[in-house]
């Protein structure tokens, strides 16, 4: 049986919240380390800073302010998320506006990521049940998903990212 889209809306809200706390928590606690640059990739600062652009383009997708999502196709159901997450590839290159400035900050990241994450309850709390489960976005990292499970993907994401934080913090 489907969840009922009051439910839906509230466990992906307190699951994106959730991880977001976490993942700032750590952002917060990195101090100068955060900053630091690295030959190897994204420093705790730059991780945050694209978390937070791209946190925005989930909110944009949801609630349509960034074209992408159609009308599912007749007969779309939806997969589970374990599956889709499932055929994620292991490393995914960012790309565009996603990649962050060199001399990103931990305060401007912090200021994006809590601008951002509001954003993200804000498309949440608009979706209706007839955009959540009627419109589809096709990509090549999760193949065919739902509008509702664009905002689960921001909680994954942004759960992918604080792991990778904790790595680049040898946490």
């Amino acid at each position: 049986m489907a969840e009922a889209h009051e439910v839906r809306a509230a466990r992906m809200t307190r699951q994106f919240d959730e991880a977001m706390s976490r993942f700032m928590a750590r952002v917060e606690g990195a101090g100068a380390a955060a900053e630091r640059p690295r030959a190897d990739g994204w420093n705790v600062a730059q991780i945050a800073w694209h978390v937070a652009k791209v946190n925005g383009s989930f909110a944009g997708l949801m609630t349509g302010r960034i074209p992408g999502a159609e009308p599912a196709p007749e007969g779309f159901t939806e997969r589970a998320w374990p599956e889709v997450v499932a055929g994620v590839p292991q490393t995914i290159t960012a790309r565009g506006s996603s990649i962050p400035p060199p001399a990103a900050t931990v305060a401007d990241a912090l200021e994006r990521l809590r601008a951002s994450a509001e954003e993200v309850r804000r498309a949440i709390r608009s979706l209706t049940p007839e955009r959540g489960s009627g419109f589809v976005l096709r990509t090549p990292i999760t193949g065919e998903i739902s509008v509702y499970q664009i905002g689960e993907w921001a909680t994954a994401h942004v759960i992918r990212h604080n792991a990778q934080a904790k790595r680049v913090l040898g946490a």
